[in-house]
């Protein structure tokens, strides 16, 4: 498995897991609240029905959000180079390895600390269909493309 591979599985990995803990709240939040409804009455009751579902609100938007990380990830070919950076690229500027995916948190493999950005994002959008050797500035700090996986 090369070190592009890895850090794309590991990021599939961490996507799927928060997806696995969030499901798990939601379902725990809808069973707190049947068994709420069960023994409450008045005021009290629902308000903390309220709560409850403004909570899970929440944790069905983050839920989303991972999914659509997920399935963005699904469409990357972690196995595939381009010269031209693109969705999927992995990339080295300055001595940091930025992997253009979705915004994501920063990781370590191998000992090397990586960077997932999105493609929309400032620093990404510079990137994008740039090679090796290009350079460029965003908020006066210099980056030059060293390499292009």
């Amino acid at each position: 498995m090369t070190f592009k591979q890895k850090i794309h599985s590991h990021y599939l990995q961490l996507v799927q897991d928060k997806i696995d803990v969030f499901k798990d709240m939601i379902a725990q939040l809808a069973d707190d609240a049947q068994n709420d409804a069960k023994s409450s009455a008045g005021d009290k009751h629902e308000t903390a029905l309220s709560m409850m579902h403004l909570e899970q609100e929440k944790l069905t938007q983050k839920l989303k959000e991972n999914l659509d990380f997920k399935a963005l990830l699904e469409k990357i070919d972690a196995s595939a180079i381009s010269k031209k950076i693109a969705l999927g690229s992995l990339v080295k500027a300055n001595g940091i390895y930025l992997y253009v995916s979705a915004a994501l948190p920063k990781i370590a493999i191998d000992g090397v600390t990586v960077l997932a950005l999105s493609p929309q994002s400032p620093l990404g959008s510079k990137l994008i269909a740039n090679e090796k050797g290009f350079s460029f500035e965003i908020q006066s700090s210099r980056y030059n493309i060293e390499s292009v996986f």
